[in-house]
This record gives C-alpha cells, sequence and structure tokens, in this order.
C-alpha cells in the first residue's frame, strides 16, 4: 500500500489550490496572456510556501479559458522555486490519460521536489478531455476504474503483469524512475456523488472531497459513507486522511465580502457552465454551516472550524483565484489566509 500523505496526529494541513482559469476579463478587469497566467500561478506557490502553507495544488484542464493542461509540467517549475511545500494535483483526469504516464510523470517530479509529489485522482468535472483525447463518455466509470486499479497497481510494487479493456495489456512492466520514498501518495477525488466516497472507502485510500458550496452537513454524510465503507471493507479510518476543497473570498466583513465576491462567481458560472449562480443559494453562504468559504477572516475561521466538527478531516485546501479576482487582491488573501486563519485553524486542530 502506499504511503499515507498526512500523519492522524498533526494539526490540519492548510493549501491552495488552483485550476488555472483565465476568464474574459469582468467588467473594465484586466487581461493578461497565457504566459502570464501560468506565471501567477508559479508566483502564487511561491507565496504560499514563503507565507508557510503546506500544500499547493493544480488542477488539470483541456478547453478553452484554461492554462493548466499539464499540471506535472507546472508542479515541476513550483519545485524549482520552492523546498517544502506538498505539489498535488487537484485533480489529475485519470479517465482519459495513461496511468503509466501519470506514474512516470510523478515520480520525476517526486524526485526534482525532494520527495514532496501527491496525486489527486478524478474523472474530472468538465468533459472536454475525452473527446480531445478519443473516449467515450458513455465509458465514465469504467474508464476511471480501470485506470485507478491499474495506477494502484504500478505505485505498489514492479514489475506489473495486467490487462484491461482501455489500454494495451502489460507484461512484466517496470517503470523508471522510481519516486523517492518508492510509492507516491494517492488520494481519491470525491465530487457530487455520495458513490464516490463509498468507492474511495472500500478501496481504502484517502479521499479529496470537493465541498465547494451547499450546506456542510451533505458533505458531512460523504464522509460518514466513506469511513463505514472503510471499516466494512476491513480498512482502519484512522489511517484514512480527508482533504476538503472549496472556495475561499475574505473581506473586511462578511456583508462586504458578500457583495465583493458574487460577480467573480457568477462571472465564472457564466462562462463554464452558461447560467448565473443562483442568488438565493449564494446569500446562503453567510451562514458558518455552508461549506462556501466567504466573509471576514473570523468567519472563514468559524466555517473550517465547523466543518472539522463534522468532518475530522486532516486537509483543507482552497482556490482564491479564479473568475478574475484581482491578482493583488489574490496576493492580499494568501497573506490573510496564512497570517490570521491558518494559525488560529492550526491551534484548534492539533493534537496531544
Amino acid at each position: 500500500m502506499e504511503a499515507f500523505p498526512i500523519t492522524q496526529n498533526k494539526a490540519m494541513e492548510l493549501g491552495l489550490y488552483t485550476l488555472g482559469d483565465l476568464l474574459p476579463p469582468i467588467r473594465d478587469g484586466e487581461e493578461i496572456s497565457e504566459q502570464e497566467r501560468i506565471g501567477q500561478i508559479i508566483e502564487m506557490a511561491r507565496l504560499a510556501e514563503e507565507a508557510g502553507l503546506d500544500v499547493f495544488g493544480v488542477g488539470e484542464s483541456h478547453q478553452k479559458h484554461f492554462v493548466a493542461s499539464s499540471t506535472p509540467t507546472i508542479l515541476a517549475t513550483i519545485a524549482g522555486v520552492t523546498k517544502n511545500i506538498k505539489l498535488t494535483s487537484s485533480v489529475t483526469v485519470l479517465s482519459t490519460a495513461d496511468p503509466v504516464r501519470v506514474c512516470e510523470d510523478f515520480s520525476t517530479l517526486d524526485l526534482l521536489s525532494g520527495g514532496r509529489a501527491e496525486i489527486v485522482a478524478g474523472r474530472g468535472s468538465r468533459y472536454g478531455a475525452y473527446e480531445l483525447f478519443g473516449y467515450d463518455l458513455n465509458d465514465y466509470e469504467e474508464l476511471f476504474d480501470e485506470k485507478l486499479e491499474l495506477l494502484q497497481q504500478l505505485n505498489q510494487q514492479q514489475p506489473v503483469t495486467w490487462e484491461g479493456n482501455f489500454r494495451p495489456a502489460l507484461q512484466e512492466a517496470a517503470l523508471y524512475p522510481k519516486p523517492l520514498g518508492g510509492s507516491l501518495p494517492i488520494w481519491y477525488a470525491v465530487g457530487q456523488h455520495h458513490a464516490s466516497a463509498m468507492k474511495a472507502g472500500r478501496l481504502g485510500m484517502p479521499i479529496q472531497l470537493a465541498g465547494l458550496y451547499g450546506a456542510s452537513s451533505v458533505f458531512e454524510k460523504r464522509v460518514q459513507g466513506y469511513r463505514r465503507s472503510a471499516v466494512e471493507a476491513g480498512h482502519d479510518p484512522e489511517k484514512l486522511p480527508v482533504s476538503m476543497a472549496s472556495m475561499l473570498y475574505v473581506g473586511d466583513d462578511t456583508s462586504t465580502a458578500m457583495k465583493e465576491y458574487y460577480p467573480y462567481l457568477n462571472h465564472t458560472s457564466k462562462v463554464n457552465w452558461g447560467t448565473s449562480f443562483p442568488k438565493d443559494r449564494f446569500a446562503e453562504a453567510s451562514s458558518i454551516k455552508n461549506a462556501m468559504m466567504v466573509g471576514s477572516t473570523q468567519q472563514i475561521i468559524e466555517k473550517i472550524l465547523y466543518q472539522y466538527e463534522l468532518f475530522g478531516h486532516q486537509r483543507f485546501l482552497v482556490q482564491i483565484d479564479h473568475g478574475n479576482i484581482p491578482y493583488r487582491k489574490v496576493m492580499d488573501m494568501i497573506e490573510l489566509f496564512a497570517s490570521e486563519i491558518a494559525p488560529v485553524v492550526r491551534k484548534a486542530t492539533a493534537k496531544q
């Protein structure tokens, strides 16, 4: 079994993730190039480490309005300007990738970074990659299950002999180079489907749960189902970390933050999904019981700790650079998250 990325007796790990979106300017916003946007991502990771955060993740998309199609390349560049921060995909769209290549890429990243590489394996919430790489969306579940099985085998023990439906068979295959510790931490990405959480539990894999908006109690049920399935399959849930991922916007007070943030969230929704973000649903984000991390620093702290009471999770990641939020504001929020929110959360979640 691959090494797990977090021990249970530490305070909650905190970090950032980005999807590398490059949306059209909002109102009179500044338009930047793809090169500049990738440069921002590199700088965000450097600032995150400088500020003392634990993890930086880069997502993967293969369509218009995104620049992060080659996650390992971006993470490898980040490895060259950082020393300690963990580097993870968030997520690797495994369904449309070759697990052999994924292992090679992230093993190389692990060596370049001194053992800091992780994989979050998922199906992808956007479907452009399926057509681009020649896969049938009707095979959505089967593709992921088969490729995850192969990825785990390659990560646990080599050489591997394997046969499936969507990739040529392997006969005594060994991959090079090897990751620094012999294997890589692999997380199972869980989105909106309860069944995914239960499947991850049966497999005995740590999960990264996308808790973007809505009542936190909904995600509590997924975590409970995950841990229950793990126990039923003979796994110890105390050895299976849970990571939560959400969106973050910090303002001087909650009312101001709500007012400032909605245009960016709505812009993201319109460009990516062709519809406005419902204002009534957004209004619910003012409650500490809502998963969307928008508010004052104190409100964000209360939201994170409320979720911690529900989930007892070990990692929390936030996306703060979406919707064309001005980069200056992004940098300010990294500082606020690291200097005002993180210390309180770590103290409250530290275990003796």
